[in-house]
């Protein structure tokens, strides 16, 4: 049974009469446990699919099942829930408070979790150490190197152990060898882990770190292939 599964998605834009198209008839399926880049040039639809997928917007065509349940039939706290526990983003831009500590920062979506506040130390030291960042828990973010902070950010969507992670564009914002590590971080989630992966990037090179790439082009699948020679590195942050 796939965990995601978009069937003819469409979505269109309405702001004063004027109908703007993002996605027109999009489908496919993931499975629990894979790591899918979804690329395309800016413009053609791939963060409009991704904040469908995150239930942070709702299609207006098609049909989008996630758990074999299909979208509509959440309610809105149900929906809420969902996206607190089992989905984490990690955003370009970080997101993070920045005069707050690694820690404080990783321990926000458990305000939200339901669970025990005598266990919230724990469970963030447990996933800020997964990024390799220990050494850092007790640094205010705005110490932090560009590389750093968006190690943070997969820390916070780690923390309640999600079973999908959305990363859209995580690294756009960071030199080469940042975004190296952090695109193995990801790996090592997926492969070890056993974390779905949904990257969105732009870069071939980033992509290619998955093991299925789907193509978006004008708001339509343009292909979707498994990767021939996934990049890899020779060990991971422990």
């Amino acid at each position: 049974m796939p965990l995601i599964e978009v069937k003819n998605l469409e979505k269109t834009y309405f702001n004063e009469g004027v109908e703007t198209p993002a996605l027109g008839g999009v489908s496919f399926s993931m499975k629990n446990g894979e790591f899918v880049a979804i690329m395309g040039p800016s413009g053609s639809g791939k963060s409009t699919l991704l904040h469908i997928l995150g239930f942070l917007d709702r299609q207006t065509g098609g049909t989008y099942r996630f758990d074999d349940r299909a979208i509509e039939d959440y309610t809105d706290e149900e929906l809420a829930h969902v996206r607190n526990k089992k989905m984490g983003f990690v955003f370009q831009s970080f997101n993070l408070l920045p005069r707050a500590t690694v820690l404080e920062n990783v321990k926000l979506p458990l305000l939200y979790s339901g669970a025990k506040e005598s266990l919230w130390s724990e469970m963030a030291n447990k996933a800020i150490d997964d990024v390799g960042l220990s050494h850092r828990a007790n640094y205010e973010t705005a110490r932090l190197s560009g590389g750093e902070k968006q190690r943070v950010a997969i820390a916070r969507a780690l923390v309640n152990r999600p079973q999908v992670i959305f990363a859209d564009e995580p690294t756009g914002n960071l030199d080469s060898k940042s975004g190296q590590i952090i695109m193995e971080i990801l790996q090592k989630l997926n492969d070890e882990d056993g974390h779905t992966i949904i990257l969105i990037t732009h870069e071939t090179y980033t992509a290619e770190h998955a093991k299925r790439i789907i193509h978006i082009l004008d708001g339509k699948i343009d292909s979707d292939r498994p990767v021939a020679r996934r990049l890899t590195s020779d060990h991971f942050i422990k």
